[in-house]
């Protein structure tokens, strides 16, 4: 069938209206048919111009964590260019970044309104940081602004806001299953977290797995978020003979500081052995850490190096557009996903976001083939669910890596679980 131009749609329905006008005999019922006939050219004329959905990407790209912005932006932008077509004719994606600087409450919360306010953004993603995103999020609930967390962990985040869904993880995902992963090889242990809330988070759900399995916390300790000296904190460890230690710090630098200073006081040889969240052994720091990182056990919800073809595919286009010393983080991970569940809010609504209608469809977002495994949303809690994978640091053709040993499938938020039986 011929397609009719827009020029073409236009200029028979104005001949339609002049016709019709010639053969009436009062000026009502002409109005009527030239009102008709306009309604009709637009309801057959294509998009006149491209449905564009805003969205607020609120990360660090500055200071010493700027690598996380850098990690997120490389997840989000090959999702972007990998995959344009699943997005309905006709409708654009439009991401306005924004530098929060680290973690810096009012800042965050000034750039979230500064967003909403004058960029006008119909959905913000990003966050890094547990309180930034506790800042933000009474803006999110005023402005009715969906919020998509791509890292920021404290379990209690999505119960400040009904416009908050994460496709991160929390850290009782990982500290309870790891606590009681160590419970069966160990009686007495050792924290030291950082002092914030994630930090707080996976010190409660080490302890509570670890106590479930009859194990017995003997000290702990919280260190500062900011240029942490781990020396002092480490020695009063090594003081306590503790079977194991059990540490949470963000990964990046003061992850490679701690591991160094675990391997300079001589921990390992003192029989103190080392585990803890993810974080810790984040593969792209394992190059800084070295040989002190090797038999390190963490739980963690993705590794580069899972043998999943999701994953595979995922790390080799990865590669092919970052370059091969690259490595894909669990911030790039998060960024891929939360870009396929936007995108499917998008798709769903045709382009056409309605805040209410986008929160529904995140809140039951699955997809079976995420290169972390099988990923969901709990429609309850609009937190992540996934695997979770018990890693040991190993060497693999020369290189060091997070091997995964065993898998605990479908692991929910522990806290929330925890506190719903209460």
């Amino acid at each position: 069938m011929h397609r009719m131009t827009r020029q073409g749609m236009l200029r028979s329905a104005v001949s339609a209206v002049r016709t019709a006008t010639n053969m009436l005999t009062t000026p009502r019922s002409a109005s009527l048919v030239a009102a008709g006939a306009v309604l009709l050219a637009v309801s057959f004329s294509p998009i006149a111009s491209a449905q564009t959905v805003r969205i607020g990407m609120l990360a660090t790209y500055s200071g010493t964590n700027a690598a996380f912005g850098t990690e997120m932006d490389r997840g989000m932008k090959l999702y972007m260019k990998l995959n344009a077509d699943k997005l309905p004719p006709g409708v654009k994606v439009d991401v306005v970044v924004r530098d929060d600087g680290g973690p810096v409450p009012d800042k965050a919360r000034a750039i979230a309104q500064e967003l909403i306010v004058r960029d006008k953004v119909q959905i913000l993603t990003g966050i890094v940081w547990s309180p930034n995103a506790l800042a933000i999020a009474p803006l999110v609930t005023e402005a009715k602004v969906p919020m998509v967390i791509m890292n920021a962990a404290a379990s209690v985040i999505p119960l400040r806001s009904p416009y908050i869904v994460r496709l991160s993880f929390t850290e009782w995902q990982h500290a309870l299953p790891l606590g009681r992963w160590a419970s069966r090889k160990y009686t007495r242990a050792y924290q030291l977290v950082s002092d914030f809330a994630a930090g707080h988070d996976s010190e409660e759900a080490f302890a509570k797995g670890f106590a479930e399995g009859g194990g017995q916390i003997i000290g702990k300790v919280r260190v500062p978020l900011a240029n942490p000296d781990f020396i002092p904190f480490l020695q009063r460890v090594k003081d306590e003979k503790p079977d194991v230690l059990f540490a949470f710090v963000p990964s990046g630098p003061p992850a490679a500081q701690l591991m160094k200073a675990y391997a300079a006081l001589g921990l390992e040889r003192a029989g103190i052995r080392f585990i803890g969240s993810g974080n810790i052994t984040a593969d792209e720091e394992l190059v800084n850490m070295g040989d002190a990182a090797l038999g390190v056990v963490t739980a963690y919800h993705y590794s580069p190096g899972g043998d999943r073809p999701a994953n595979k595919a995922f790390t080799t286009a990865f590669a092919r557009e970052y370059g091969e010393a690259v490595v894909p983080t669990l911030m790039s991970l998060a960024a891929w996903d939360a870009m396929d569940a936007i995108y499917t809010a998008i798709r769903e609504q045709q382009g056409r976001i309605d805040p209410d209608r986008t929160m529904a469809i995140l809140s039951r977002y699955s997809n079976p083939n995420s290169p972390r495994g099988p990923v969901a949303i709990d429609p309850e809690t609009r937190d992540v669910v996934h695997n979770e994978y018990i890693r040991e640091v190993r060497r693999v053709g020369g290189k060091l890596m997070n091997v995964e040993i065993e898998t605990i499938p479908n692991v929910r938020d522990g806290w929330k679980e925890l506190n719903a039986r209460k």
